[in-house]
């Protein structure tokens, strides 16, 4: 016989099987913070620490934060891979779209203004001097 899969829609109340089977809220929540606070400390250790090779310490903190942000975003914005996070997951990759843009265009007006107030190389001394 084939096993009957009840889905969810978005926003639908779960059954009292679904509810029952489920670990708690804030076991949940205390699992992340747990989670989170070490990956806190362990960075803040990998940062100190001269047990590691100086250029590892920057792979070694780049892996724990995106850990960490593995961590928030599964335990705290309940992220997965279920169709019911359709619209979470939609909507943090537009705010990581936004995020892009904004420091991608602040990037490049910076460079552009760099590159139009520098002096041209040939000019005069004495008008460089001018204030």
């Amino acid at each position: 016989m084939t096993e009957a899969r009840q889905e969810r829609a978005p926003g639908d109340r779960p059954s009292r099987e679904m509810h029952a089977s489920a670990p708690s809220e804030f076991l949940v929540y205390t699992i992340g913070l747990v989670v989170a606070v070490l990956l806190t400390a362990t960075s803040f250790w990998t940062a100190n620490t001269t047990l590691l090779w100086p250029g590892g310490v920057f792979l070694g903190l780049a892996v724990l934060a995106i850990a960490q942000m593995g961590i928030h975003l599964v335990f705290f914005l309940h992220i997965s891979s279920g169709p019911e996070s359709t619209n979470n997951v939609l909507a943090l990759a537009f705010g990581a779209l936004i995020v892009f843009v904004v420091i991608a265009g602040t990037m490049w007006i910076v460079a552009d203004m760099n590159i139009n107030m520098m002096m041209p190389s040939g000019a005069p001394m004495s008008m460089q001097m001018q204030q």
